[in-house]
């Protein structure tokens, strides 16, 4: 997959990994160059706090501190913007919506159980070409099969907790189930009902 990763992408993780934090590529971008599809925009996440990613850059928009997140430009045009997001934890989420506070410095697993969809919670190390894989992401796509991911293990308890959380979860794991043709597992899909 190293080859996949644009050069931009991958020299935003060697500046991170060269100053001494972990930084990998997640989310949709990892699940869709497993499936060879091309992704449409590559995130990093990184042990680095926001204000040291902010610091190793020259261009650098805070794009949500608050969250962890700065995005840094590469070059020109959308392509050359890679948006950094320092792995987190996150509490709870009484508007449905976002966070109500997010804690930094938590191990990638962590970071990794509080996404939406197991395919979805899979990271990639381009420096040492690996693949993260801690809740079998890599499976449900071979199996075209969307579950809930968490820190429990059990889906129906994580897609409860996942889609309670934040409303808009539901669009996107029905969205992902239409564009991948995937089926929904059905306790996920369970935790749709609340």
């Amino acid at each position: 997959m190293r080859a996949v990763v644009p050069a931009n992408v991958r020299a935003v993780c060697e500046t991170l990994e060269g100053a001494g934090h972990e930084a990998v590529t997640v989310g949709g971008a990892v699940r869709d160059a497993i499936l060879g599809r091309e992704p449409g925009d590559w995130d990093v996440a990184t042990s680095a706090p926001p204000e040291d990613v902010m610091k190793l850059f020259k261009h650098v928009i805070p794009t949500g501190l608050q969250h962890g997140t700065v995005t840094i430009v590469t070059g020109k045009g959308e392509a050359s913007h890679v948006e950094v997001t320092t792995f987190r934890g996150e509490g709870a989420y009484t508007d449905a919506r976002r966070p109500d506070h997010v804690t930094f410095g938590v191990p990638l697993v962590e970071d990794l159980a509080r996404r939406d969809l197991r395919v979805n919670a899979m990271a990639y190390d381009p420096a040492k070409d690996r693949l993260i894989d801690p809740f079998e992401g890599q499976k449900d796509i071979a199996e075209k099969t969307l579950r809930a991911v968490g820190p429990t293990g059990n889906v129906y308890d994580d897609a409860v907790a996942r889609f309670s959380a934040d409303g808009l979860r539901v669009m996107r794991a029905v969205r992902f189930a239409a564009v991948l043709e995937f089926a929904l597992d059905a306790d996920t899909e369970r935790g749709f009902f609340l």
